[in-house]
Parts: structure tokens; sequence; C-alpha cells
């Protein structure tokens, strides 16, 4: 029965050319959408944890105190729950950095008396948040030797607000996008087998099982949506390509995670097909009539 199945399904992929080109469409169309959605999705959430270790920096600035009394508290520092990692600044090279940042009008502001050293932390992403790092302020601002403790309040508050107003939009658009891909490669599969009315029809009168017609729907809808996920996947690469040209500071897909990518794609190309030419065979099969 199976071999039968998978002969007739790639046959009727030959046979009906045009409803199977229309279907195939429709899903790497589908498919294309989803892909770029998710793709944005990761770059979104790869800039949005950039912001957030950009705003989740504390910087510690130190009295007038010796060498090992400063080094001591940079291992403090370190080894502070939620700490990711922690960079001593010297007063020397609190300098380098002031004339670096200032180029060549830096000897008219500068003066070293108010150029301190300083113990600059980075926190762990689960702290970049405004409870956690207040408390970590209060914590640091609480040794000896520690001046004054500051972070940016302000923009890590604004920060917070835009990305969960970013990921309630995305979700939205997420979901319409997923429901627009199923209604589009639905109803094409459904004009795909009402084209094939006669044979069906026939098949049933012979005295053929729904199952037995079902089945190479099923392998042919399979195929289908496996050749879509391959050109959705070449398409989405194109377009990467492309973006990458124009814009050079995106970041490529790491190999592991594009292995993921298309293996998903491959795995919703399936999916996809499987279920939209079973349930489109099945309704037709329910309401057609023999006489």
């Amino acid at each position: 029965m199976l071999p039968y199945s998978i002969k007739e399904g790639l046959a009727g992929f030959k046979r009906a050319s045009f409803s199977s080109v229309a279907a195939t469409s429709a899903m790497t169309v589908a498919l294309v959408m989803v892909g770029l959605f998710a793709v944005v999705s990761w770059q979104a959430r790869g800039v949005s944890e950039w912001l957030k270790q950009r705003v989740g920096e504390v910087e510690l600035f130190l009295e007038e105190t010796s060498d090992e009394v400063a080094e001591s508290l940079f291992e403090r520092a370190r080894a502070t729950a939620g700490v990711a990692e922690a960079e001593y600044i010297s007063k020397e090279r609190a300098q380098e950095i002031f004339r670096e940042e200032f180029g060549e009008e830096a000897d008219i502001f500068f003066d070293g008396a108010f150029l301190p050293a300083s113990i600059r932390v980075r926190v762990e992403p689960d702290y970049i948040n405004t409870d956690s790092l207040n408390a970590l302020v209060v914590e640091f601002s609480s040794w000896n030797r520690v001046d004054e403790v500051v972070y940016n309040r302000p923009l890590l508050a604004k920060v917070q607000d835009n990305l969960r107003l970013l990921s309630l939009i995305g979700i939205s658009i997420g979901a319409l996008v997923l429901l627009a891909s199923i209604f589009l490669v639905a109803n094409t599969i459904r004009l795909a087998i009402y084209a094939r009315r006669l044979m069906i029809r026939t098949m049933k009168l012979v005295g053929a099982t729904d199952g037995f017609i079902r089945k190479p729907f099923i392998v042919e809808g399979i195929l289908q949506g496996l050749i879509s996920s391959v050109l959705a996947i070449f398409i989405l690469w194109v377009i990467q390509q492309v973006a990458m040209a124009y814009v050079p500071q995106l970041p490529p897909l790491p190999l592991s995670q594009a292995l993921i990518f298309g293996l998903s794609m491959l795995g919703a190309g399936f999916v996809l097909g499987w279920m939209g030419s079973e349930s489109a065979v099945r309704r037709f099969l329910k309401h057609i009539s023999l006489h």
C-alpha cells in the first residue's frame, strides 16, 4: 500500500503540474514569510541583548587608596553575585580614555583630580533590570573606599519599556503572519484538490476507501512542502546576503543556528504539506456526491 501511495503521489505531482506549482508557490511564500519573521526576530533579539548589556554597566568610583586596596575591591566586585565581568581602570588608564574620547580638545578640559580610579562592572543578563541593579548599587555603595556608584538608570528604564513594546508588536505580527500563511496554503491546496474532483469521484465509485484515496494526495502534499522548504531557504539566504551587503553590521547566523533553522524550515514544510493536503482531501471526501 505504501509503495503505491508514494508512486501515485509522485505521478500526481507530475500530472497536475499547474495545481502542484500553485500549491508549492503558496507554501514557498508562506514559509518565506514565516522564516523572514524568524530571522528578523533573531536579529532584533541580538540587538536588544546588546542594548541591555550596554545599559547593564555599573561603575564604582574609588576614593584615594593604595593599589592593594583597589585590587582587593576589584576581586570583591568580580566575585559578587550577578556580576558577569569586571575591569579595573586606574587613574592613568582613565586619563588615556579621556584623551581618546575628547581627542585634540582633551587638554582644554583635562583635570587629573577629577579622574579617579574606578571599577567597571558588567552584570549578567538576568540582573539587567531596575530592581537588581538598584540592589547592586546599594551593596557597592556600602563598601569602604567606594566614593560613588553610577549607572544609566533612565536609559535602562527606557530600553526595558521599548523592549516590552517591541516584543508585544513582534508577537502580534508573528501571529498574523502565521495565520495568513496557513490560510493561503489551505485555500491553495483546497483548489488543487478540487481541480481533480472527477478523478476522486471515479475512485469512490469503483469502491476505493477514503484512506486509500487520501494517501497519494498526502504524499504529494509532503513533496510539495519539502520542495517549498528548499526554495524558501534559498530565497531567505539570498535576502540575507543582500541585506548584509547593504548593512555590513548585520551578523550572519552562526553555523549551528543556521543548521537548526534549515531543519526547522524542512520540518515546517513537511508538516504544512502533510496537514494541508490531509485536511483538504478529508473535507472534500466528506462532502463529495456520488450521484
